[in-house]
Formats: C-alpha cells, structure tokens, sequence
C-alpha cells in the first residue's frame, strides 16, 4: 500500500515537471543539450525504478521484458534528437515512461482488488482464542492451542478450529466458507468447523484439530495454491511472450538499421534519424504488458469471484477444463441425495408394525451403518426389557442377534434364504431390508434417502448450460437408481456399483464420450435431449468415498465438502455447500473467466499488431506506440477485473 502511494507521488510530480519543461521548451529557446538535462528530471523520477529492474533483468540474462524494452525504447527517443537530421524526442520519452507507470499502476490496483477480495473471504482465522485452562478462561494465541483443549467462543466470534460442540445451541453464518447467508444450527456433539461466525449463544469447543490444520488453514492454502496454478491460456501466453519479444526485438533492429544502410548502397535517401524512430516506436509497440499482465490477473479474478460464492477451484487449468465440461456424472448418495436414510415403509406379516422395528433396532443396536442409524432413529426406545445377546454383523447380509433367546436375523433376500425364511420382494422402492425370527419371516422395513430439493432443478440448470450429457453413478439397487434418476431428470444412470466399477464407468466414459457403453448389463438409459460427446468428463461426488473417481474424471467436484479432508485434496473443485446448483453456477463461472480471458488476448494482439505495422511505415506516433502499449494494458487490465464478479 505504501508503495503504491509512493508510485501515484512520483506519477504527479513527473506530470507535473513535464508540463513545466514542455513550457520551457516552448519559450525559452534553450540548447538541446539544455533541454535534456531539464527532461531528464520528471523522466528520471517516474522512471528509475523502471531503468533498473529492466538492468537487473538483463544482468541476470532476462533482458527481452518490458521493464526493459520500455528502457531500451525510452532512452533511445532521449538520444535521437543529437542524430543529424532528426528531431528531438524529449516530451515523447518522458511521456511514455508516464504512461507505462500509469499502466503499472492500474495493473497493481487491480491485482489489489482481487487480493482483497480473496483476503477479506478468507479472513477467517483469528489470531486470538479463549481457551479453559487452570479452571479458568484465558485469551492465547491460536496456534498455541492443542487439540483435546476446550475452548469458548463468544457470540458474534470466529471459530477459530475444528472441534465437537460440548455445550451451547447457536446458529452459525458459514458465508465465508460456503457463500451462503442462511445460519446452520448448531449444538451439543455437532462438528464446528473452523471461519464460522457464532451468532447467537456461548459455545465450548473440544479442538479436534490443530489451529494450522483446520478446515479454514487449508482453504486458505487451497486459494494461495490456486492463485498459483497455470492454465493452458497462461502457458501458452508465456511460451508466446518468449517468441514474439525476441522477434518484435529483431524487426526493431532490422528496421533501423537496414534502411539507412540500403540507402548508402542503392543511393536513395533514408536518414538514421527517421528509422531508429520509427524502430524504437515499433520498440515500444512490443511489448507484451496487456498480455502477459491481464491473462492471469483474469484467472485470478475469476478464481477469487468464484470463492466468494463458496466455490474453491484450485487453478486456472481447472477453470479452463470446467468450462469445457460436456458430460457431468453424478454419484447418487450425499450428492443428489442427503445422504440421510430414513425409514419410509413398515410392512409386517406377523407382528405389528411397532413390533417389527421394536426386533429390528434391537439387532441393529451396536452397528455403524447408515441403514441401522435409520433403523434405531425409527425406534429410538432401546431401554426395555428386552435381552440382547450375541449380536453379529454379517458382511454383505446384514445382522443377527438373539432377542430374549430367538434368532432374529436383519438383512438382504440372501440373509432370508440361509435361514430358510419364505421371504418376498417389495413394490416399494428403496432399500428393502427383511426380518426374520427363528427362520420364521415377520415381514420387511423400506429405508430411502431423501432427494435434494435442488437436485432436479441442478441437472436442468447443467442442460441450460450446454452440458449435453448427465450421469448418475450408485451401489445401489436398479429400483432406487430409477427412482432417482427420474426424479431429478437424469439422462444415463448406473446401478449395483462397487467403487472400482465407478472408475470403470468414468474410463469408459472418458474414452469414449458416447452415448452407449457397450457390455454394461447394469446400464438403463433414457434418451438424452441433447447428445452431445464433446468436452471434458466432470465427476461429482462427496468427497469422502468417491476419492479414486474424483481423481480419475478430467475434473473432479467435491459436494458438501466443509470439513471433508477427503473432498479437498482429492478434488479440483470443492463446492463448500451441499446444493448440486453449483455445479452450473461453477460452469458459468469459468466460461465466463474465460471468454474475458480470450477478449483480452485477441484485443491485445490485434491492436499490437495494426500498430506494429503503422510504426514501420512511419504512420505511428510514438504517443499511439503508447496507447498500443500501455492504453491496451490498461483497458485489458480493467476487463480482466470483471471476472471478480460471479
């Protein structure tokens, strides 16, 4: 900050000693010699800094960059007015150095604010906490605290780590993680994730992870990383910068000096004076400022535009291969579905309803499973009479356990059949889990998982969008799968999925970008409105089980991912929410950052190249050379800042 206010001193002083000396000029009648010394001043104080970066560079064998061609170019327009037959240049130099420091400065302003806007998001990580140590509470420095510690968080505070809620119920603003204003509540054994703002009550937290390590630390780290992160239009701008510097370098050279000489051989006039004019305005002319300047400050800005909306994506290469997404495939669980399994269906044969859940939680009382969750969730009274013994978990069938002394077994038609239970299926869809006592079969209980209210509304976004080709990955049974997939709109959908079959399916549709996979028994397609194979394949998954898939697709999108360590490193974009909208919201995005992207590439070089070719032919003055340099760099570099805007 102290430097910019350093540079826009230097950048009025400069203008201002320029309209003295042009003034001078004008009036005084003074020597050339005279007039150099008097331009030298306003030239020297904006252009110092500029002269010796561009010497230090060509010291250290990097001399083709701007700082210094600008000085190559500036000095020369000083020099030529002592050639014979030429004119002085002195308020055209000065000038241009004004301009290209003017250029630099809106180019640091613009790099600023999106720095800014990255920094006041992730300005999540006080430096302070208040800690329970020696019976008392006292304020440490965030680093300084352990996890196992307990630490109190105020209203209208960060949480400045990961933990478990021990006591307290509040609301949380999650905005600066997730981009979305609506509190989440939060209470006794419910995670708090660290750069939430408590907003209502006290809360004592049981750090669970270091304060370096907490979710915010790593976001953090994931936004400087990205910001770091070449894409293919940077890389290209960068191997273009190397090639086309040295060349416009060259010509300059050529033009200077080869007219002049066939002059002399051929008899024909051509003064040195008017040649190495228009070679150091072709000079100036080539230097690619606007290009190398605003390409990544436009993928900067779109990655921090992008953050602010609770979409983290780690580098402008995944911008670029997200806005060319054709196919996005979905998992089914946590991700178009919450991910949370409730009991939807009751259907006995020979006990009561009550009954049925009653034996059912009671084998399912001491397993982890989601399914069982449910089960337990449906008949929460476990304290009765009851006597539960011999509880087994059998993989890939479920559970059995004796209930004051009867075999009651919990599972799939598998299960049934080992015990000899007359068991049946269900018209309902949904996981169908059966119940049997003593061999008898007492009937069976349908477990679904809830749809996402955005979920139908995301995959019509993605075709509004242009992605031609939706589809939806599950473990789970052909009926859920279609149940699902219509719900939401899906166009292609796999069933009955282990996790490596997943990254089968993703190869395959990496591979081919067709709308038929030949060989898959578990394949039900309806037809797609919009057919479309091109593009790159986006797979979208929670993050925690789905890591070797989200590794594989071209780009892998983590939902749901706020405190999820699986989602942030296996992901290339992270969706700190658990709404499937985003995903569009995400696309828009980086079509958009990269259309400015182009605009500023195609702008820039044109211009450059209409410009380059007046200076050779003497139709440039060195004042458009400016424009075609500096001007271009400026207007690139405020269109590049409108990618901060998702």
């Amino acid at each position: 900050m102290e430097e910019d206010k350093v540079r826009i001193v230097k950048i009025i002083v400069s203008a201002v000693l320029l309209a003295a000396a042009f003034a001078i000029e004008k009036f005084c009648g003074l020597a050339t010699w005279q007039l150099l010394l008097i331009y030298l001043i306003p030239y020297l104080i904006v252009g110092w800094e500029t002269l010796e970066e561009g010497a230090e560079a060509a010291m250290h064998g990097e001399g083709l960059n701007e700082d210094f061609l600008m000085g190559v170019a500036t000095l020369g327009a000083l020099a030529i007015g002592f050639l014979p037959g030429a004119e002085a240049q002195f308020p055209e130099a000065v000038a241009v150095m004004l301009f290209f420091q003017i250029g630099e400065a809106f180019e640091d302003a613009a790099e600023d604010r999106s720095r800014r806007s990255i920094g006041q998001l992730m300005d999540i990580r006080p430096d302070k906490t208040l800690v329970e140590r020696d019976g008392g509470v006292v304020e440490v420095a965030s680093a300084d605290v352990a996890p196992g510690e307990v630490i109190v968080v105020l209203p209208g505070a960060r949480i400045p780590m990961d933990g478990v809620v021990l006591e307290g119920e509040s609301s949380l603003d999650t905005s600066a993680l997730t981009g979305e204003s609506l509190p989440r509540s939060i209470g006794p054994e419910d995670e708090a994730v660290s750069g939430c703002i408590n907003l209502s009550a006290v809360l004592r937290i049981k750090v669970t992870r270091a304060f370096g390590e907490s979710t915010a630390a790593r976001i953090l780290r994931l936004v400087e990383d990205a910001a770091e992160s070449k894409g293919r239009s940077e890389n290209f701008i960068t191997r273009f910068a190397k090639v086309y510097t040295p060349v416009v370098v060259a010509l300059a050279v050529a033009l200077a000096v080869l007219p002049p000489v066939l002059g002399m051989v051929f008899g024909f006039e051509a003064f040195w004076g008017t040649w190495i004019y228009r070679a150091l305005t072709f000079l100036v002319v080539s230097c690619p400022c606007a290009l190398v300047i605003s390409i990544p400050l436009t993928f900067f800005a779109g990655i921090g535009g992008a953050s602010r909306k609770g979409i983290l994506i780690k580098g402008s290469n995944w911008m670029e291969a997200l806005s060319r997404a054709g196919t996005v495939v979905f998992d089914k669980t946590g991700t178009l579905t919450q991910g949370v399994f409730e009991v939807t269906a009751v259907h006995p044969e020979v006990v009561s309803e009550r009954e049925l859940l009653h034996i059912a939680a009671h084998v399912e009382r001491a397993s982890t499973h989601p399914i069982a969750q449910s089960l337990r969730n449906a008949y929460p009274d476990e304290a009765d009479d009851c006597k539960i013994t011999d509880i087994k978990e059998l993989a890939g069938l479920g559970a059995k356990a004796l209930v004051n002394g009867r075999e009651v077994c919990v599972g799939n038609g598998k299960l049934m059949d080992s015990v000899g239970a007359a068991w049946h299926e269900c018209h309902k869809a949904g996981t169908v889990v059966h119940v049997a006592m003593d061999g008898e079969y007492m009937g069976h209980i349908v477990i679904s998982d809830r749809v996402k209210e955005d979920a139908a509304s995301a995959v019509a976004a993605l075709g509004a969008v242009g992605v031609g080709r939706t589809v939806m990955l599950t473990g789970d049974s052909p009926a859920v799968a279609a149940e699902v997939a219509g719900e939401v709109g899906i166009s292609e959908y796999y069933a009955g999925l282990m996790p490596a079959d997943k990254v089968a399916k993703v190869e395959a549709l990496l591979g081919t970008h067709e709308a038929v996979i030949a060989g898959s028994s578990s394949r039900h397609c309806r037809p797609n409105r919009q057919s479309s194979g091109r593009g790159t394949v986006a797979f979208v998954g929670d993050g925690i089980n789905d890591a070797p898939v989200l590794a594989r697709a071209d780009i892998g999108i983590a939902m749901g991912a706020l405190g999820s360590d699986a989602a942030i490193e296996a992901a290339d974009v992270v969706l700190m929410d658990d709404k499937p909208s985003k995903i569009a919201l995400a696309i828009r995005i980086c079509r958009r950052t990269v259309r400015i992207a182009r605009q500023n590439a195609v702008f820039a070089i044109g211009i450059k190249l209409a410009v380059l070719l007046l200076a050779s032919l003497g139709l440039a003055s060195m004042m458009l050379a400016v424009f075609a340099d500096v001007g271009v760099m400026v207007l690139a570099v405020l269109n590049a800042s409108r990618a901060l805007k998702a």
